[in-house]
């Protein structure tokens, strides 16, 4: 869907990402302290474009990224954009003290097993005793059955751009990150 927005639309993923990141950071609700923890890809650059928001609104705890030497594109401009503003991305999560989990480790291109690092990351956020917020579909769901990948995490809530994923359980919130209509209809979705 990013690049057919790109493609088509001319809607740069960058736009989007942004607009993820705003409405993830908006359904982290009234939150004081919101530890955010990112994977690599575009589910960690919607989580990091997120972080500048809370951090603009004095609700941002921390900021981890899992693999921060694999980001690139829109996710790496939006790690940039967070160390120019002094704010530190830690490689481990540090949850002590926050009040809410934002996770944005994994999104819908997962089809393989959790393993590794990943997986010790997802059964900390379980662990902490602290609400979950999901960006698009918790870290560790196979988006489009549901299944679990080995291990996922157990979001409170979670908040899905564009549309629901057939996968979802559980609470969630639709977020319009402005992908078209007829971006939607290209790819066969009836709204």
């Amino acid at each position: 869907m990013d690049r057919l927005c790109e493609s088509r639309f001319g809607i740069p993923v960058d736009w989007l990402m942004e607009a993820a990141g705003w409405e993830c950071a908006r359904a982290c609700g009234d939150a004081r302290a919101v530890a955010v923890v990112c994977g690599s890809g575009n589910n960690g650059g919607d989580g990091l474009a997120a972080a500048r928001h809370l951090h603009r609104w004095g609700r941002l705890h921390s900021v981890a990224c899992l693999d921060r030497a694999r980001l690139h594109g829109p996710a790496a401009a939006r790690a940039r954009a967070l160390h120019l503003l002094g704010i530190e991305i830690a490689a481990e999560p540090r949850l002590a003290g926050a009040d809410l989990v934002l996770d944005a480790i994994f999104g819908t291109g997962l089809s393989r097993p959790v393993e590794g690092p990943a997986a010790d990351w997802i059964e900390l956020v379980n662990r902490s005793g602290v609400p979950i917020l999901s960006v698009d579909v918790p870290s560790g769901i196979d988006s489009d059955t549901g299944e679990v990948l080995g291990v996922a995490v157990r979001a409170t809530r979670t908040v899905t751009l564009g549309l629901p994923k057939p996968g979802l359980r559980g609470e969630f919130v639709v977020a319009d990150i402005g992908i078209p209509r007829e971006a939607y209809a290209d790819v066969g979705v009836e709204l």
